[in-house]
């Protein structure tokens, strides 16, 4: 059995594990959902939002609500004041020991390491907040914040938790909360993406270097590029990509030109909501093969993230839920 069959049945018979505790809680009470299982489901895409931002990884997040759940359920809740903000503090607690195992596993892998990207509803995108909180350039400006940096600035910024509520769930006091949201938010301040770009312009950019992509356009493609664009691939070691960021507009078009011209196969792009944001989602022969999402700023790509990994493409078979 391979390591990914291993995690995959791994995974698997947590699940299974977890439905069959919260069968058993409706079977105890004839039927009906019990308050905690009414409380978990009522708030399961909240929990979800935080473990993937944390993460970037939604298989990883699916496992930390599996060990929510499992706490959740030994709770007594009559100790329980407020139920959102407890199971909140639970999935924080899974998330940022998660998180540093993830570290770990970073360490090795294969090439560029990018987040796994969601199908998203067009709900998400109306939230500019949340879009742009779990937009793909985003995710990555995270990654370089520490554990607990991520999660504080997680919580404060996307969630708007207050500073005793976070202390709580990440085992520090309010004054160290304080200091910490005030250096995580200086650190994403000088990364994130430079200035407000409209879903307009976004999808107008993007259709414009699809166009250039298809027919071979170099001049096209690099009217559409930012002089200092950056290319990551990540497949994982299972699909072939680039191991190394490609700089430069002529690099990186000369060698997306160049390689998508030597595919054998019918090659088919599409637009897609990706992370709240316009993307491409590219197929051969039918079958999906790579989402490529964008970063913009000042109206011209700056950033072309492409996912070829297939353990990272099981969430684009549907939409899944953000909530804050």
């Amino acid at each position: 059995m391979t390591p990914l069959e291993e995690n995959e049945r791994e995974r698997a018979a947590m699940r299974e594990h977890g439905e069959r505790e919260q069968d058993g809680e409706r079977e105890r009470d004839g039927g009906r959902t019990d308050p905690a299982t009414e409380a978990f489901v009522t708030h399961r895409n909240l929990l979800f939002t935080v473990a993937y931002e944390m993460l970037g990884s939604a298989a990883d997040a699916e496992d930390v609500l599996q060990e929510t759940w499992l706490k959740w359920a030994g709770v007594d809740l009559d100790t329980v004041r407020d139920r959102r903000a407890y199971l909140v503090r639970i999935t924080t607690r899974q998330a940022l020991t998660r998180l540093r195992t993830l570290g770990r596993r970073k360490e090795s892998y294969v090439g560029s390491w990018l987040p796994e990207p969601l199908l998203t509803s067009p709900d998400v995108a109306e939230d500019v907040e949340l879009a742009d909180s779990v937009s793909m350039a985003m995710m990555l400006v995270m990654e370089t914040l520490s554990p607990t940096e991520r999660a504080v600035f997680v919580l404060r910024e996307v969630f708007d938790l207050g500073y005793d509520e976070i202390a709580e769930a990440v085992d520090k006091s309010p004054a160290a909360v304080r200091q910490t949201a005030h250096r995580a938010r200086a650190h994403v301040a000088a990364r994130r993406p430079r200035g407000a770009v409209s879903r307009t312009e976004t999808r107008d950019a993007l259709a414009a270097f699809q166009r250039a992509v298809e027919t071979g356009d170099l001049q096209g493609l690099l009217d559409v590029l930012s002089p200092d664009v950056v290319l990551l691939g990540d497949g994982g070691g299972i699909k072939q990509a680039v191991l190394r960021p490609i700089m430069g507009a002529d690099k990186v078009a000369r060698l997306m030109l160049g390689g998508l011209a030597k595919v054998p196969v019918e090659m088919t792009m599409d637009p897609a909501q990706v992370n709240g944001h316009p993307a491409l989602v590219i197929r051969l022969d039918g079958e999906l093969d790579t989402v490529v999402a964008v970063r913009f700023d000042d109206g011209r790509i700056t950033g072309l993230y492409a996912v070829r990994n297939p353990e990272k493409l099981s969430h684009m078979r549907g939409e899944t839920t953000l909530r804050r």
